[in-house]
């Protein structure tokens, strides 16, 4: 696929989300800034006014592009593993299953269990499941629990050194790219 086609297509993905995200509000303890918060000009203390609205919506739009790249990259990409009513991983690609996560902060104690079990009936059918989780300020509980569920955790950096090996892709770099652009930053009403 050319270069420009697939920038494109992620672009589009961002588009979508700046225009989701404007008139927004949100951000956490953590003052740090990730890729994804920089490229829309989401600052920590916009995050903080709505937690819950920027995380669910940041993560939604990591696993899009991200699942997007690896579909149009990879020729051994294949879309979620549905069992039963659960998707335990966001896309495959060979024996890889990868689900993706902007950020883990939920220590419940249902959602520690699905850690554990997705891992294991992965594994059982043969998969080794990858989380690509942009921030590194996750829950430690939650993030034992992927490991006990022998989930091989990447975060931040990891996260995007997996990407460019795997789709040889750049995203980190591509990111940038658009954040000095300017062209995803939201405009908020005053």
């Amino acid at each position: 696929m050319p270069t420009d086609e697939l920038d494109d297509r992620l672009k589009k993905i961002l588009g979508q989300y700046r225009t989701s995200f404007s008139g927004k509000t949100y951000a956490e303890e953590n003052d740090d800034v990730d890729p994804l918060m920089a490229v829309f000009g989401i600052t920590p203390s916009l995050k903080r006014e709505n937690r819950q609205y920027w995380g669910r919506e940041l993560g939604m739009c990591w696993q899009l592009l991200v699942s997007e790249l690896f579909r149009l990259r990879r020729r051994d990409y294949s879309p979620a593993l549905r069992i039963g009513d659960d998707e335990p991983c966001d896309f495959c690609f060979g024996q890889n299953a990868v689900d993706t996560k902007y950020r883990i902060g939920s220590g419940d104690s249902g959602t520690l269990k699905k850690f554990k079990a997705y891992g294991k009936v992965l594994i059982e059918r043969s998969y080794r499941p990858i989380l690509l989780i942009v921030r590194q300020d996750n829950l430690a509980a939650a993030i034992t629990a992927c490991e006990t569920g022998r989930w091989k955790v990447l975060t931040g950096q990891e996260s995007f050194d997996f990407i460019r090996k795997e789709a040889d892709f750049d995203l980190e770099a591509w990111l940038k790219r658009c954040q000095a652009s300017e062209e995803f930053v939201i405009q908020r009403s005053k």
